[in-house]
């Protein structure tokens, strides 16, 4: 299966609108399957003196509180539609973020999306965790910031919000429990993606962790992805390679605009690069069986080798250690026979170069 590849646009619109059309247009000719952005009211947001993290801080500045940079990113409600729009034009799926109830409302009631997209920082927000689940869409959770102990307490609350969303939760271990049963594992498998993450921008190579992507899909046995958020493509490269089934990796029109994001996403061309070579990498991976491939079949005649007799070999003599070797091509007995001919005689005459034949293994 071929991995699903989100280029995350998020803010890097930086509230312009013809920027967010034009990136979606640049996401659907990179090939990525879905252009994401962020969905949000500053004032339900954040409080209006929080402080930007410091890798905003040192991008934007440290004048201005994070609620005044979110309320200039914002994305307006009626814009939304437009960019809906924009998106089946190009053949591309349009996804968003929520950050609050209110956006999460809208996105789901006006935007009618496919799936939905839980953010790191929302992974132990219990009672958002249940409204999306409770929309009964697929859902792509990131795990960013969080422990293997976090991820399991999100995914109970969800398949709780699945299972049972018209019953109210008394307490986090009602969910825990739920999580243990057949049923739960089976609307996560189908309903849930976890997607591995470092919340740092960029995200330095030692924290990346990507073995974790193995821990995760062995932990819960549920589909895996990986939200990247490092300098270049090796990242997600190395992440499919491991099996994640899943890439979203932030992408702008022009890194030096003014912006908290810009300069760890992707140009265009790098966006174009990776999906390219996420396509390429998901093929490679194949299915895990270890088969002798179709394309291997000729070279595999040519290069074994299969034993042959050494020297003159009289009919109704025995074969030895000395009469024999191995030469190409793979002919008739299989140097894996080797041993088992040492029990044998010759039922014809051999000349040196001939071929063993294999009626006379153990004959």
């Amino acid at each position: 299966m071929s991995v699903l590849v989100i280029a995350e646009a998020g803010v890097n619109h930086n509230g312009d609108m013809e920027r967010a059309k034009e990136m979606v247009s640049t996401a659907a000719k990179a090939g990525a399957d879905i252009v994401k952005f962020q969905t949000f009211k500053a004032d339900k947001l954040a409080v209006k003196h929080a402080q930007k993290a410091q890798y905003q801080q040192e991008l934007t500045g440290s004048d201005e509180s994070q609620y005044s940079m979110l309320k200039r990113l914002e994305l307006p409600y009626d814009a939304h539609q437009e960019l809906i729009e924009c998106c089946n034009q190009h053949n591309i799926e349009f996804l968003s973020t929520a950050f609050e109830s209110s956006s999460l409302d809208f996105l789901v009631n006006h935007c009618h999306l496919k799936r939905l997209k839980i953010p790191s920082g929302e992974i132990t927000n219990g009672p958002f965790l249940l409204e999306h689940a409770k929309h009964d869409l697929n859902l792509i959770l990131s795990t960013g910031m969080s422990s293997l102990k976090e991820v399991r307490e999100a995914l109970s609350v969800l398949a709780w919000g699945f299972l049972t969303p018209n019953k109210s939760i008394k307490n986090l271990q009602d969910c825990l429990e739920l999580l243990k049963t057949d049923e739960a594992l089976e609307v996560l498998q189908n309903k849930v993606t976890i997607l591995h993450c470092t919340s740092q921008y960029p995200a330095p190579p030692e924290s990346v962790n990507l073995n974790a992507i193995t821990t995760l899909s062995e932990s819960f046995n549920i589909p895996v992805g990986y939200s990247d958020h490092t300098l270049g493509n090796t990242a997600s490269i190395g992440a499919v390679a491991l099996g994640a089934t899943t890439i979203e990796k932030h992408f702008t029109l022009d890194k030096n605009l003014e912006g908290p994001d810009h300069k760890a996403s992707l140009s265009p061309d790098e966006l174009t690069s990776l999906v390219k070579d996420l396509r390429l990498i998901s093929t490679m991976r194949g299915d895990g069986n270890k088969l002798i491939q179709d394309c291997e079949q000729e070279v595999r005649s040519v290069i074994r080798k299969g034993i042959v007799a050494a020297t003159n070999i009289p009919k109704g003599t025995n074969f030895t250690t000395d009469s024999l070797t191995t030469l190409r091509p793979d002919n008739g007995v299989s140097p894996m026979n080797y041993w088992g001919l040492m029990k044998s005689v010759a039922s014809k005459d051999y000349k040196p170069g001939d071929t063993i034949d294999l009626k006379d293994l153990n004959a």
